[in-house]
């Protein structure tokens, strides 16, 4: 099968101290990066998508599964790390500003903001990889997610233990194919082509 993982567009910043789950919604620029991408996804042939519960995937899933002509089907495994946090704060600016919680997650201090450890988080997905891999055998399947369990999926494959080790780009499309036998290959990782061209069908 073919597995095309799929970033979230950009999401709203929302600052600590809220006292409630952050699960922020797309911004503008978010909401034109998915579109532009399920344009891009329209001239393959998807079977299904799936995604993240979380409102940055789903709104980023939404226009694909429109453009593919099938249904959104939520995959709780598919979560980020971080996701009982109360506040979300692009990664691009806690990297510029030097910020606690950037150096907590490049050194895997996650228990430092209260994210889920790294090998039970690295556990949750490679399961929910694998219930993928078994149920849609033979078929190709967009699945709308987050940073971190992008960086995981492609870490396993690639070898690479540390569980952030690249920054995906927002609705960056990254594609594997897979077996259930358990062969696993990269085909590309991060393109972005399509926030700058366009295709057409042939």
């Amino acid at each position: 099968m073919e597995l095309l993982w799929v970033r979230h567009g950009e999401p709203e910043r929302i600052a600590p101290g809220t006292g409630v789950r952050a699960d922020p919604a797309l911004t503008p620029l978010g909401r034109e990066q998915a579109q532009r991408l399920a344009d891009w996804l329209a001239v393959e042939s998807v079977d299904a998508v799936v995604c993240s519960p979380l409102r940055r995937a789903v709104e980023t899933a939404t226009p694909i599964a429109a453009s593919c002509g099938v249904e959104i089907e939520i995959v709780d495994g598919l979560v980020e790390y971080d996701n009982d946090s109360d506040h979300y704060i692009p990664m691009e600016e806690m990297r510029a500003t030097n910020d606690d919680r950037w150096q907590a997650m490049v050194d895997v201090r996650w228990d430092a903001f209260g994210a889920d450890p790294p090998e039970v988080f690295r556990a949750r997905v490679d399961a929910t990889v694998a219930e993928l891999i078994a149920r849609f055998a033979g078929k190709r399947v967009v699945a709308v997610c987050h940073g971190g369990v992008i960086n995981v999926i492609f870490g396993s494959v690639l070898g690479i233990e540390q569980p952030l080790w690249f920054e995906p780009g927002y609705s960056s499309l990254s594609r594997m194919f897979a077996s259930r036998t358990g062969i696993r290959s990269v085909a590309s990782l991060n393109e972005l082509a399509h926030l700058e061209a366009k295709r057409e069908r042939p």
